[in-house]
């Protein structure tokens, strides 16, 4: 039987994974067939990467696709979930700290890369989640794949959630062969992994990873039973906690706070890039001990540059903002939208995945539908990242909608509104490829 060839323009089909693994004697030559796909999708208008901001991460904002296209609108789709870049006192910190220390660190923190600012934002983290220690990376990246390369050797084992962030999953690969992923928030297969290896090896070491808020699907793990789980098989828990510290929860502690976790979780790990205004990341840990091994041995962090003067005072003002009385009416007005969000979306037809966070990811469906909708989105006035296979499973594509606490209630509304016509006309242009309609023949 002859397969079925699609009518689908190629643009409308392919993915990143196909390009993964490539084949050929020559490095830098067998990379252009990727190249020739995406130029093709760049080209027909379907390439939604790469984009950049030209006024900042604001509610609204003008921006140009990576061949320079401008366009804009209202803006779900930065990172910035308490609105604090813009903050007037964030400004002033970075300007105070450049008049102080200039604006780089000049050395990692092993190599007087380290300044006040930062010593005070270790104390400052460490005290706002229940911890002893803090250890400070140049980015959330390098503080993910950094604790666990730093911590684990050839012979120990891993047992992480299968979505875990990229980071979490490059430095497992760098640590060691033995990582064994658990279904997603899949309590029970994570012990089924823990007691086979346990039942082998007893000697060695298991790391448990997984996140306080996973962003693809807005969905949290019950972190109670998972710390439980690494006490009774010996294992050490950590949780990156990069999608909900600060925006999530009455007192700004996440998911960590919300499961009444603060201080009982083995290793707490975090980027600064969502909420704190800021590159740079941490790992929060339960000794002196800890700390000192990760500065030494954790080589993203060790050889890299510290955090500069002008992020270290940013994000230790963030933190000050997040832990008083204005941080908890910014979380209050960032639910507000998320809730608004949420509503208006599934009344306008649509499924949005999760519980309600600052992510607000909407069902699109398979890929197609998806590059379809993102194209018309960049002409009718909302910036959106669409997210496809491999990122999330195939014929799972979706939008995930950030939400910024400083959104107002007709912008709220202009995202659904354009949500709505992209996704109607998507719909009609796609029935169109697929059953083309037939000319009368004379």
């Amino acid at each position: 039987m002859k397969s079925e060839i699609s009518p689908l323009p190629d643009a409308l089909k392919g993915s990143l994974r196909e390009y993964r693994v490539i084949e050929g004697s020559d490095l830098l030559r067998r990379v252009d067939g990727f190249y020739k796909w995406q130029e093709l999708r760049r080209q027909d208008g379907f390439w939604p990467y790469g984009r950049s901001t030209e006024t900042g991460p604001k509610s609204a904002c003008a921006i140009a696709d990576d061949v320079g296209r401008k366009s804009g609108g209202v803006n779900f789709g930065s990172q910035d979930y308490l609105g604090l870049s813009n903050h007037p006192s964030i400004h002033q910190a970075a300007h105070v700290a450049i008049q102080r220390y200039g604006v780089h660190s000049a050395g990692s923190p092993a190599f007087m890369g380290n300044t006040t600012h930062s010593i005070a934002l270790e104390r400052k983290i460490s005290e706002f989640l229940h911890m002893e220690r803090v250890v400070l990376y140049p980015t959330g990246y390098a503080a993910g794949a950094g604790a666990i390369k730093g911590l684990v050797r050839s012979c120990d084992h891993i047992v992480m959630d299968a979505l875990a962030h990229a980071c979490l999953q490059d430095g497992a690969a760098a640590a060691t062969k033995n990582v064994y992923l658990f279904r997603h928030l899949d309590v029970e297969s994570a012990r089924r992994w823990l007691s086979q290896i346990r039942a082998r090896d007893a000697a060695n070491g298991i790391l448990v990873v997984t996140e306080g808020l996973f962003s693809m699907d807005s969905d949290a793990p019950g972190i109670m039973a998972l710390q439980d789980l690494c006490h009774e098989f010996n294992a050490t828990l950590m949780v990156d906690v990069a999608h909900d510290l600060g925006c999530l929860g009455e007192t700004g502690h996440g998911q960590i706070g919300i499961q009444n976790m603060l201080g009982k979780v083995d290793l707490v790990m975090g980027s600064f890039s969502k909420t704190f205004a800021s590159n740079g990341g941490f790992v929060a840990c339960p000794s002196r001990s800890v700390q000192q091994y990760l500065r030494y041995f954790s080589t993203p962090g060790t050889f890299s540059n510290a955090l500069s003067p002008i992020q270290a005072a940013v994000v230790l003002r963030a933190f000050e903002i997040v832990d008083s009385v204005e941080g908890r009416g910014l979380r209050e007005s960032l639910m507000a939208n998320v809730l608004a969000l949420r509503g208006g979306l599934q009344r306008a037809g649509f499924e949005v995945y999760g519980e309600p966070s600052a992510i607000v990811a909407v069902k699109m469906g398979n890929e197609a539908i998806a590059r379809l909708v993102a194209r018309q989105l960049t002409s009718i006035g909302l910036v959106a990242n669409m997210v496809e296979y491999p990122a999330v499973p195939k014929g799972a594509a979706r939008f995930r909608l950030q939400v910024m606490a400083n959104h107002t209630a007709p912008q709220i509304e202009q995202a659904i509104a354009c949500m709505k016509t992209a996704f109607d006309d998507a719909s009609h242009e796609l029935e169109e490829i697929l059953h083309p309609p037939q000319r009368a023949v004379a």
